[in-house]
């Protein structure tokens, strides 16, 4: 239970957006079923994050994936890059006294599809708490490459960038 926490806290703190009305991320009208596939997965990943579902959150990876966080070390590469992140980010979090964290997602700036590949940019909000007192960050924004591999979506690269 622990473990699910600090790393929903984790991948708030590194996936985290806010916007001023909170809205989850929605798919726009006339957006190709590609892109809404796209973002589905993300969505798919951070709903497992903020669950505590650790498994669901890294069956949305590729088998190798980049990742780039605000936390050391800032980069984790290869097959095992998500689970490394989870495990970072939940020992980072635990040292800050980090819990109940929750990213949210908001309507995507940019989802670019070609062919196998996709391009997702979204401002992203991070709520969590600090030895109990509330914490807000937004105006951060997740940048996310995915590939289609056997005709699903997973995620081969992502970024958090707190504003």
């Amino acid at each position: 239970m622990y473990f699910s926490r600090v790393f929903v806290c984790a991948l708030a703190a590194t996936l985290a957006f806010s916007l001023p009305h909170r809205a989850a991320a929605q798919t726009k009208p006339g957006m190709p079923p590609a892109a809404r596939q796209a973002l589905a997965t993300v969505q798919q990943f951070l709903g497992a994050i903020n669950k505590g579902d650790l498994k669901g959150a890294i069956a949305t990876c590729a088998p190798r994936a980049s990742i780039i966080d605000e936390f050391p070390p800032h980069e984790w590469q290869g097959s095992t890059a998500c689970a490394d992140w989870m495990h970072d980010f939940i020992a980072t979090s635990k040292a800050a006294g980090i819990t109940n964290p929750v990213v949210t997602l908001g309507p995507p700036w940019r989802i670019d599809v070609n062919g196998s590949r996709a391009y997702l940019v979204a401002p992203a909000a991070y709520d969590y708490k600090v030895h109990g007192k509330p914490i807000t960050e937004t105006n951060s924004i997740l940048t996310v490459a995915l590939q289609r591999l056997g005709g699903v979506w997973r995620m081969t690269g992502w970024a958090w960038t707190a504003h």
